[in-house]
């Protein structure tokens, strides 16, 4: 398991670092022992009129899912706290899930996602490019929730179609399917 500290506009003192590992890393392998690598990325935003400037991203990648969460702070010690107590909630409810699923049909289903960054023309800022797998419409929330998305693009398994989850205003969901 590799445990990734990156950061963009911000120096990084070495409590900060070994704060990050301590919580972040000890708090996640106790509740998931599959973890392939861990990345914590820290910034600052340069503008004055935000008061929780100090921004923490945490990306964990498994075999088969990948769990993101992003929290801001007064400080880095704040928004580190904020992301260990966010992500750590994701991984218990990922690992739930998971165990129940495994409970149901013993089959683990895997998504891959690589970021790409290209600035093709000047509309298009960011492409990303990731594997998509046969998947239900419930497994692909699980997925867009975890990711903490608003959206989550997937070929739906029960109709063969591509399709897209969204969250909806009413904290309800929708399904987006097209006639082929």
């Amino acid at each position: 398991m590799e445990f990734i500290i990156k950061s963009r506009n911000a120096e990084l003192t070495d409590d900060v670092r070994q704060r990050a590992e301590k919580k972040i890393k000890n708090n996640i392998l106790k509740y998931f022992d599959k973890v392939i690598n861990i990345e914590v990325t820290f910034s600052i935003e340069k503008n004055p009129k935000i008061t929780l400037n100090n921004i923490v991203e945490v990306t964990v990648f498994t075999p088969g899912e990948i769990i993101r969460t992003k929290t801001e702070g007064f400080d880095m010690f704040e928004a580190i706290d904020k992301a260990n107590a966010k992500i750590e909630r994701q991984v218990k409810k990922y690992r739930e899930k998971m165990t129940q699923k495994n409970r149901r049909n013993n089959v683990n289903r895997t998504t891959s996602m690589v970021d790409v960054e290209e600035d093709i023309k000047s509309q298009i800022v960011k492409v990303k490019t990731f594997t998509i797998k046969p998947t239900t419409p419930e497994e692909a929330v699980m997925q867009m929730e975890l990711l903490g998305h608003d959206f989550y693009v997937f070929i739906n398994s029960e109709s063969g179609n591509t399709a897209v989850v969204y969250k909806r205003k009413d904290k309800n969901y929708g399904l987006i399917e097209p006639n082929v």
